[in-house]
């Protein structure tokens, strides 16, 4: 089974939100329905950039590596390459 590192945006917060699953259709519902304390202000949220890996170790370093950059810029040159 495949996992998914996502970024989130929220209109409502202009706030990017970074995460990874196996099942990304259910987490944006989870995220959409309030059950995550940390997206539940930013509702609704819309799905922006997705990537796939083989494993939950690769996807987890990758969602790391995108937390720690802590750039807006960096991750909306991600989401829309030039």
């Amino acid at each position: 089974m495949s996992y998914k590192v996502y970024i989130l945006y929220s209109p409502v917060k202009d706030k990017y939100y970074i995460g990874q699953t196996q099942d990304l259709n259910n987490r944006l519902a989870e995220h959409n329905s309030g059950e995550s304390k940390s997206t539940k202000s930013g509702i609704p949220w819309k799905i922006v950039y997705q990537k796939e890996f083989d494993t939950r170790s690769a996807a987890m370093s990758f969602e790391n590596h995108l937390k720690k950059m802590k750039s807006r810029k960096y991750l909306e040159s991600i989401i829309k390459p030039s």
